[in-house]
């Protein structure tokens, strides 16, 4: 079938984009130009059915003028545009011209600039095919194009308006200074320019009446004719908005981004994301059901739904404080309390009834819990030993049907989340909050920086322990460096499987270490013991490194002795000031705090063991659900929720559902710019970042002040960091910290002082920098930086043309 009337383009792989978005306009009722569709499969066979489409012109458009367009299979989808980046070709009125446009749309396809785009947005696909759409031209008095989301603030409820008198292809190339609309929901609109108040009414309704039919948010062209009769040229997805969570109480919601803290800033699997929902609010007892509420995905990201801080008196006051501490800037939060939206209100009674049991528990648990803190400080063995032994791992045998397995796979990180982390946590608690009661009382004897000195080098932390480990299996392959130099991580990994490499004691490493890996708190993610090519990564990084004196384990006993030292100092310094017994007191706290303050790393060790657990089973279902045919792929299983899950172990296929959801996860993935603070109506609230000429204003993470070139990461599974080199990157979690063995320093978008990254940073006596806004786009692989971890800022010395990134 060479030729397909519009109506009837709905085949994707025979019509493409553009004329299956056109097809389901003219299904759901609006006018559309008539016309025609050259299908796929002309171009596949490269010839034109010239006497076909000659006929069609004037059977279909009368041989009146037409426009000629692209439809390409990989164009106008869902998560790319390929706006403008293949041929149109407007007001065709002879035969030839007609043959001619067409190839050339064609020919376009194949354009250095498309081929690019197409790479970028959709890297390793096979090439697409093209369709051509010739329609009637419209002769136009007014036209140009109608987006039904605001696409700059992403806020939903604005439609947004560009037009031209006349045709509007000069809209879209942006060559003219178009007529600019808002249409906001329930505003009449203002006449501005050719566009009367009746185009903007026409084009309001006819906005949210296309978004409704299509099912999202839609780039539309159109053209009014000159009898005021509106018609649509082309309608597609904006490609460019956040994805909102669902809400149906018609109420302003606000998100806050916090997946970053656990170093998720990828986007998290369905089924991980399903997993990791049901671990937290597993931990939260009875407050479970507000966890549950509060904890949401957009975009695969993990956000908390803050909105009931906002509308409480009690609470809004800390918002700005709270917004810090997990890694937002708190100008946002007090710019959104001036919202009329977000303003204090009473709380309904049925709230406030709930909250009840509540503060019942949290009486119940309080002197347990004190009693469980205090004497981990009077006696930190007993502590660390309880925490230690805290249950992780379900040992209970599970049965051999798929449901028994789901069944497990879902429940495995129970026991942990309810009984582990509360014998694990009085233990943390009471060196944190030693910490924080020794910084009370030096406040005016300590100076900037040196409470953090003081958390140098601590002792009993499990992934410093591993970084140490993973270093001595690096001195280990110096005797082998020939086999290691210069080899791919991955090279290196399959090597290894295959026994091609001598021992070095990985075996042993991978036992005790091997669950972890860069976003492990996602199920869907492979671990070290599956892929270790990280390890390898960071080992042959390790190797670069030649001055003993930087050696991570030196580094590591250098930052414990200036803690120590740096304890002794401020004693000293209370003493002279007159402060004897403060200086005693903070001494012995700091001391309780390094005994104990170290555990603060091992309730995530603990919980990635039995998210591992968790994930054996899943891909042991997912095996097993190949072999009846109902998924494609082992790793299918991730990227279903439970419920879709267990319609698989019913026998239903779920390969419809694996193919979108791969799809919207492919598509976040590429996403450059997750906003950290989200609004329920779309919008994105940033404030600008400090600047001073070429200084960065971030926030302070781990003291200390170093000049060197940054090396950008956004992926740490086969990245490496040069001795002396500065790390900048997106996010970080403990799979990021090997990288920090070579680092001379690190600067981050996101985090929290408190986060995984920064606490190593500080143990390894690195400095850090954080929450300097697309750091990995503003900073390139090369740039000389200086960063001073004591005053949270950055500063770009010199500029590389080295590259953007690792």
């Amino acid at each position: 079938m060479d030729l397909i009337e519009l109506a009837n383009a709905t085949d994707m792989t025979l019509v493409g984009g553009k004329a299956t978005g056109l097809a389901a306009l003219i299904a759901a009722g609006e006018k559309v130009p008539a016309g025609f569709v050259i299908t796929t499969r002309a171009y596949q066979r490269d010839e034109l059915p010239e006497a076909q489409i000659l006929h069609w012109w004037a059977t279909h458009c009368g041989g009146q003028p037409v426009a000629v367009r692209s439809s390409a299979t990989a164009e106008d989808l869902d998560d790319a545009s390929f706006a403008g980046l293949q041929d149109t070709t407007l007001g065709v009125r002879e035969p030839d011209e007609l043959l001619e446009a067409i190839r050339s749309c064609w020919s376009s396809l194949t354009s250095e600039r498309a081929s690019a785009y197409r790479e970028r947005m959709r890297p390793g696909t096979p090439p697409p095919m093209m369709a051509v759409v010739v329609q009637q031209m419209v002769d136009a008095s007014v036209a140009g194009v109608l987006f039904t989301a605001d696409p700059l603030t992403g806020l939903r409820s604005r439609q947004v308006v560009d037009a031209v008198a006349g045709l509007g292809d000069a809209v879209v190339q942006g060559t003219v200074e178009a007529d600019h609309a808002t249409l906001d929901d329930g505003q009449v609109p203002q006449p501005i320019g050719c566009l009367r108040t009746a185009h903007l009414e026409e084009l309001q309704r006819a906005g949210r009446r296309i978004e409704a039919a299509l099912g999202s948010e839609q780039d539309i062209e159109f053209a009014f004719d000159h009898e005021g009769t509106l018609w649509l040229l082309q309608s597609r997805a904006i490609t460019t908005l956040y994805p909102l969570p669902a809400t149906d109480d018609g109420q302003l919601h606000v998100y806050l981004e916090v997946g970053h803290m656990q170093g998720l800033r990828n986007p998290v699997t369905p089924m991980g994301a399903e997993l990791l929902s049901r671990a937290v609010t597993a931990m939260g007892g009875a407050f479970s059901d507000v966890l549950e509420r509060m904890m949401v995905f957009a975009g695969g990201r993990m956000y908390l739904d803050m909105t009931f801080m906002f509308r409480s008196d009690r609470m809004r006051q800390n918002l700005p404080q709270l917004f810090e501490i997990y890694g937002s800037d708190p100008r946002v939060a007090e710019q959104l309390m001036e919202h009329p939206e977000l303003q204090a209100r009473r709380a309904p009674l049925r709230a406030r009834l709930r909250a009840v049991p509540l503060i019942l528990r949290l009486v119940a648990l309080a002197p347990s819990t004190l009693t469980g803190v205090i004497r981990a400080l009077l006696q930190p063995e007993w502590g660390r030993r309880r925490a230690f032994q805290a249950p992780i791992l379900s040992d209970a045998p599970h049965g051999e049907s798929l449901e028994d397995v789901l069944n497990a796979a879902e429940q495995a990180q129970d026991l942990v989340m309810r009984r582990g982390m509360w014998q694990m946590l009085p233990a943390l608690y009471g060196g944190l909050a030693a910490a924080a009661l020794a910084e009370f009382l030096l406040r005016g004897i300590a100076e900037p920086g040196e409470m953090d000195l003081t958390k140098g080098g601590m002792p009993h932390n499990p992934t410093t322990g591993m970084d140490l480990q993973l270093w001595q299996l690096a001195q280990r392959v110096r005797a082998h460096e020939d086999l290691f130099a210069d080899r791919e991580p991955e090279d290196l990994a399959s090597q290894w499987r295959q026994g091609a490499l001598p021992a070095i004691g990985l075996e042993d490493f991978l036992a005790r270490f091997g669950h972890r890996c860069a976003q492990e708190v996602d199920a869907g993610i492979a671990r070290w013991r599956e892929d270790p090519a990280p390890v390898f990564a960071a080992i042959t990084g390790y190797l670069q490194l030649q001055d003993l004196t930087q050696a991570p384990d030196a580094r590591f006993a250098r930052a414990a002795a200036v803690a120590e030292s740096t304890i002794d100092e401020l004693e000293r310094r209370a003493r002279a000031q007159g402060r004897t017994l403060r200086g005693a007191a903070a001494k012995w706290l700091l001391r309780r705090s390094r005994r104990l303050a170290g555990l603060r790393e091992w309730p995530k060790f603990a919980w990635v063991q039995s998210i591992e657990q968790g994930r054996n089973y899943l891909l042991e279902l997912g095996e097993r659900l190949v072999q009846r045919d109902v998924l494609e792929a082992t790793e299918d299983i991730f990227y279903l929720e439970l419920d879709q899950a267990r319609r698989a172990v019913a026998g239903e296929s779920q390969m419809e559902a694996v193919a979108s959801a791969r799809a919207s996860y492919e598509r976040e993935m590429r996403r450059v710019r997750v906003p950290a603070v989200l609004l329920s109506d779309g919008s994105t609230p940033e404030s600008t970042p400090e600047m001073n000429g070429a200084t960065i204003r971030g926030r302070a993470a781990a003291p200390g002040r170093v000049t060197g070139p940054a090396r950008v990461v956004t992926d740490p599974r086969t990245a490496r960091v040069l001795p002396g080199e500065i790390l900048v990157a997106p996010t970080t979690d403990p799979g990021w910290t090997p990288l920090f063995m070579t680092a001379a320093g690190l600067v981050s978008e996101t985090g929290s002082p408190m986060a995984h990254g920064p606490t190593v940073a500080r143990e390894y006596g690195i400095p850090a920098v954080i929450g300097i806004t697309d750091a990995t786009h503003r900073i390139a692989t090369g740039d000389m930086l200086s960063i001073d971890g004591t005053h949270g800022t950055v500063e770009i010395l010199d500029s590389s043309p080295v590259g953007d990134g690792a």
